[in-house]
């Protein structure tokens, strides 16, 4: 998927974090994935596949009430680290922002924010911003995305 753009039907968790997984085979260190989209809209689930793709250690799950969860390396030589990130709580709050030294972590790894649109776009060059939407009559996910420089 070398795709800068695409939209994709997701029926089931899983293939939310089966997409997870293709997006990770193009990201590398240093970038900036920031997913949006409401509640139970499968955020976290496509945050699974992307550090199953990266093949990072550790659980995925939700970092809501710690803001940052880091996930180390995998053991396979060239592989990154994963940064996960739950800007909700941080209601814009650019200070608390700061604190987390996201730009230092986009040195060696993948950083993954949820909630992040409008908030963290200015930490990189370009980012790929995710858009992820829940039909509440179906349960069924779409996701939209695109490649996105910062000029």
């Amino acid at each position: 998927m070398s795709d800068v753009r695409g939209h994709r039907v997701l029926p089931t968790v899983e293939d939310t974090e089966a997409f997870g997984r293709e997006l990770a085979a193009q990201l590398h260190a240093g970038d900036l994935v920031v997913l949006d989209g409401p509640l139970g809209a499968g955020k976290t689930a496509l945050t699974r596949g992307i550090a199953a793709g990266l093949g990072v250690q550790g659980r995925v799950s939700s970092p809501t009430f710690i803001i940052a969860r880091q996930h180390r390396a995998g053991s396979d030589p060239g592989s990154v680290g994963l940064v996960h990130v739950d800007a909700y709580r941080l209601g814009g709050d650019l200070d608390e922002l700061d604190a987390l030294d996201l730009d230092t972590d986009l040195d060696d790894a993948v950083v993954v924010v949820e909630w992040g649109l409008g908030v963290v776009e200015h930490l990189a060059d370009r980012h790929l911003r995710v858009l992820l939407h829940r039909e509440p009559e179906s349960d069924i996910r779409t996701a939209e995305w695109e490649w996105v420089s910062a000029n």
